[in-house]
Parts: structure tokens; C-alpha cells; sequence
């Protein structure tokens, strides 16, 4: 015989029979847990390989505890990205789709339209909110650009930058790394690694972010937008792309687990606090958990395939 045990923030039916075994059923599978352990009143179990490929499994296993309570973009809503390079992958996709991507339309001198896929850390991001909203100022050669020339913040920027973000109504922000390279006089994060022709050993820095900066910096990136943009929506994404190569004494692949988790667990941190319009997408659980070989021959681009899909499920979620 057994009976429902009602568990508040699942959407399963979970039961428990008299062997105390907890069984999980959906359309294709039924899953069996030992039920002799206390599971807490909020109990999500983890989705078989058949249960993530169920209909509604992305809302059901991956999004829950994260999605909006009805979609809020539509075709005119203004919208800009920037952060690590997987954000270009959702300005191209919702601009091509239609939607109003504001650095797509808008030919500005403005360093988020210009570089924005390359402003890859939360030291960075903030540093450029800073900046065009508050004007603080910034030394130059602390930037590079995508042709490793040296980006001045010129007051023409900064007052482009900041008509930018004063018109956006959802920011979406995409992090990708906690290890940085900083000027040694200032303390302050470049944008990406050094180029090799202007490498100074006596004021370029390499190190390891921690999990208590970055919380920091999203935190007052928050502040900045309740005190500067109160009615701005932000979304904010975990790159998958892996790093290309890390500058400490450890194999690359070990050192992109530690900058990935430091960036996810700093995200987990500051979705606590229940920001209000402050949302999270997890385009990163969806390369590194559910995927099968979601990476290219070199073992960092994503598949274009894979991609795709995951702008669908986010335009699925987040838009009219």
C-alpha cells in the first residue's frame, strides 16, 4: 500500500511504498531512492538520461527554482548583452530572430557594442557600469581589444555607453572567468590576457579570483542598477566555453572546473538574496550536464547544433 508524499517544489508525483523505497515516475521512466534518509521538505531528485529528454524536462529539471513567472520579452522590448563571448551567441540569435538588440542597431562608439564579447570577468563588467554611470575614472592601457590594441576610455565612450544602458530594459550579463589578469600599480582586472608585445613583468599580475569577489561585484552591480536603471531586468548566464588555456601550475582542464564552480557558486550566492528582476538562465548546466559531446574537435567551441537550441529554450522562457 502507499501513500502521497507532498512535496512542494517538485512537479512529480513522489511516493512512498512500505519497503521505503521513494519512487519517482514520469512518462518514460519510474526512479527508485532509498527512502529511509529524511529528504527535507523541498526534495528534487536527479532526472534519469530518459526524464531529460521527456517533453517539458527543461522547465521541469533544469529551470525549475529559476523561471520567471510569465516571459517578459517581446519584439520591441530593448535588449543588450555583453559579458564572455557566449553572450555574441544570444545578441546574433535574438537579433536575428527579430528582437530588439540594441547594440546591433545602433552604430555607437560604445565599448559594450564594440568589445562586449570580450569583457569576460565580473571585475570588468562592473568596471564598465561604473564607469559609464557614475563616471569613475579609469587609467588608460587597462583595455584591450579584440585586435589586442589598446581601448581609451574617451569621454565619447563613456557617454555612449551609458545612453546604452539607459534605454536597455533587459541586461543580460554572461560570465566566464575568475582568473584574471590585473595591473599591478592599481589592483585593477583587464579585460583578457596581455598581449605578448606589451607584456610588462613589473605591472602585469595573473591570479585567482575567489568566490567572495565575485559575489561582491554582482552585488554591486545590483546596487548600481536599483540605484541608476531601478527598471531594468537582468539575466544573468554562466559561459560554458572552457578555457583556453590557464596560467597556473595545473592542468587546464582541473583549473576550468575551479574557475567555472568560483563563478557559479558566487551566481548561487547572489540568486539567494532574491533580487527582485534579477533572473538566472543555466546555459551551463545545459552544456555540462545534459549535452551528450556538446563541444567541436577542439574541445572548447560549442556545437552550433547545440547552440541553437539552447537560444531556443531561452527565447521559449524568457520571450512573448
Amino acid at each position: 500500500m502507499e501513500h502521497n508524499l507532498n512535496h512542494k517544489t517538485t512537479d512529480f508525483e513522489i511516493k512512498k511504498d512500505l519497503l521505503e523505497d521513494v519512487v519517482v515516475p514520469s512518462k518514460n521512466e519510474v526512479q527508485r531512492f532509498h527512502g529511509s534518509w529524511f529528504r527535507g521538505n523541498n526534495t528534487n531528485f536527479i532526472p534519469s538520461k530518459k526524464m531529460l529528454f521527456e517533453a517539458g524536462s527543461f522547465e521541469k529539471y533544469i529551470l525549475h527554482g529559476y523561471k520567471p513567472d510569465e516571459p517578459f520579452i517581446n519584439k520591441t522590448t530593448v535588449i543588450t548583452a555583453f559579458g564572455s563571448c557566449f553572450a555574441q551567441n544570444i545578441s546574433k540569435y535574438l537579433h536575428t530572430e527579430g528582437y530588439n538588440v540594441l547594440g546591433k542597431k545602433l552604430n555607437l562608439m560604445s565599448h559594450i557594442v564594440r568589445f562586449g564579447e570580450g569583457i569576460v570577468n565580473t571585475f570588468a563588467i562592473l568596471e564598465q557600469l561604473q564607469w559609464a554611470l557614475e563616471g569613475k575614472s579609469l587609467s588608460s592601457g587597462l583595455w584591450f581589444g579584440s585586435k589586442k590594441e589598446i581601448v581609451t576610455p574617451d569621454e565619447i565612450s563613456r557617454e555612449n555607453t551609458r545612453y546604452l544602458l539607459n534605454r536597455t530594459e533587459v541586461l543580460i550579463l554572461t560570465v566566464g572567468l575568475s582568473e584574471i589578469w590585473f595591473d599591478k600599480d592599481s589592483g585593477r582586472a583587464f579585460w583578457r590576457a596581455i598581449p605578448a608585445k606589451d607584456y610588462d613583468e613589473s605591472r602585469h599580475g595573473f591570479r585567482l579570483t575567489s568566490v567572495e569577489e565575485n559575489f561582491k561585484n554582482l552585488q554591486n552591480i545590483m546596487l548600481l542598477r536599483d540605484q541608476y536603471l531601478p527598471n531594468m531586468k537582468v539575466i544573468i548566464t554562466l559561459s560554458p566555453i572552457p578555457l583556453m588555456a590557464t596560467f597556473r601550475e595545473v592542468n587546464c582542464i582541473s583549473a576550468n572546473s575551479t574557475s567555472k564552480a568560483i563563478l557559479r557558486v558566487a551566481i548561487d550566492l547572489m540568486m539567494s538574496e532574491k533580487h527582485k528582476q534579477l533572473y538566472y538562465f543555466p546555459s551551463y548546466e545545459l552544456f555540462k550536464e545534459v549535452y551528450v559531446n556538446p563541444f567541436q574537435a577542439d574541445n572548447r567551441h560549442p556545437r552550433e547544433e547545440l547552440v541553437l537550441n539552447t537560444m531556443k529554450l531561452f527565447e521559449r522562457v524568457y520571450c512573448n
